[in-house]
């Protein structure tokens, strides 16, 4: 290994430790999603779902 990718994983190492609690505590604060939500999310993906099919029977 050479200096850049030692550097590298120090450094992505000390993001994970810095980002960790944060994102932990952005976990547990979350506001909790309801029926209605879930459903709107699922029914985005299958319309996105649909268009990537679409575009892939295009070519």
């Amino acid at each position: 290994m050479d200096w850049i990718q030692i550097g590298s994983v120090v450094l992505l190492g000390a993001m994970l430790i810095f980002i960790f609690p944060r994102m932990r505590h952005a976990v547990k604060n979350a506001p909790k999603g309801s029926s209605k939500d879930w459903l709107n999310y699922l029914m985005i993906l299958v319309v996105v779902g649909l268009f990537i099919v679409f575009l892939v029977q295009m070519v």
